[in-house]
């Protein structure tokens, strides 16, 4: 075991062999609440020194980072073998949002985005990532905040680490009591992972990072898809929409002079229609290993604007956490220079 939330509640009922049946369930709500076990009010003083034993955190703080004014906040941890991830918790006006990572680095090599540049480490286990929640719910409720949703969109490729992640999925589902409309996972378009998904109990959100919308660019941009081409990629999505429902979103990082030519937003667009999906455009944040630059903001404002022209709902995110390391395709989980709090 990796972290305490690896353990299933059959199993912790046997390592509280000798105490009264209720107590596996006391801890158990007490651990999904974000409790250390000596936090337990309603459990025994005297348990807590063997529950610290045989529950132990998963997840070692190395550094804290925040951005404007704390409404964005980076976690680096390490983890029980020393592999280290990152966590982002962003805050909004009208709700909280948590991204979380599923693997420690990753092995999908997309040339802008730093954690491919990194490689892959490991995967990480079911109860590392909803580890991962569970600290940022509690720090979210430190500030009179609600988490409401999580986005696996962190280091790593969800649907490459597909067991574990769905296992985390349930778990935030009906322990932590988080709605499947609000929960994401994000692909690089891992087919036979979208359509094992398709065939899940939950209908979670499926968010496909596109980034080329022919395959010549894209096998450059995104490799995998030399082995999983658009046109086997957008069937796939389709039968997705169809089984569960949900709207699709493509994720688009514009780069200057690469992909965002009006050329690319009427082929994205004859993608994106037929399936009704959803354009989130992400002006490419910068990593020291892809010196390209991002798309300059009237650039992003042209493209939006020429895929709404040709039907497609299109919305331009706002880059959040930029200065430290925090926005999409940053994330490296290496300690910052200026260290913690910075």
């Amino acid at each position: 075991m990796t972290s305490r939330f690896d353990v299933s509640l059959p199993e912790l009922a046997t390592r509280l062999e000798g105490q009264p049946r209720f107590r596996a369930s006391q801890v158990w709500a007490g651990l999904h609440r974000g409790l250390e076990p000596e936090e337990m009010t309603d459990v025994p003083r005297a348990l807590h020194p063997l529950l610290a034993e045989i529950l132990p955190a998963g997840l070692a703080l190395r550094d804290r980072s925040e951005s404007e004014g704390g409404a964005t906040v980076k976690w680096l941890w390490a983890l029980a073998d020393g592999s280290r991830v990152e966590t982002v918790l962003m805050h909004y006006r009208d709700r909280s949002t948590v991204c979380v990572s599923t693997q420690a680095g990753c092995a999908m090599a997309c040339s802008f985005c730093a954690t491919g540049q990194a490689g892959f480490t490991r995967h990480l286990t079911a109860g590392e990532i909803v580890e991962q929640v569970v600290r940022a719910r509690r720090a979210a409720a430190q500030g009179d905040r609600r988490l409401s949703n999580v986005v696996f969109m962190g280091m790593g490729e969800p649907l490459a680490n597909y067991g574990p992640v769905w296992a985390a999925v349930e778990r935030l589902h009906d322990d932590l009591g988080i709605s499947a409309r609000h929960l994401t996972v994000s692909t690089v378009g891992l087919i036979p992972g979208i359509r094992r998904l398709g065939g899940e109990r939950l209908p979670v959100n499926l968010a496909v990072s596109l980034h080329a919308a022919n395959d010549g660019l894209r096998d450059g941009l995104v490799p995998i898809n030399r082995r999983y081409p658009l046109a086997e990629l957008m069937e796939a999505c389709a039968g997705y929409v169809a089984a569960k429902g949900r709207r699709l979103s493509f994720e688009w990082a514009l780069i200057d002079g690469v992909n965002d030519r009006p050329s690319d937003a009427v082929e994205l667009a004859g993608l994106a229609r037929p399936l009704g999906a959803h354009v989130n455009l992400i002006p490419l944040n910068p990593t020291p290993g892809y010196p390209v630059r991002g798309t300059p903001a009237a650039g992003v404002r042209e493209f939006r604007d020429r895929l709404r022209d040709e039907g497609v709902n299109a919305t331009v995110r706002r880059n959040r956490g930029t200065d430290i390391d925090a926005a999409c395709g940053q994330l490296a989980a290496r300690v910052p220079v200026s260290g913690p709090g910075r």
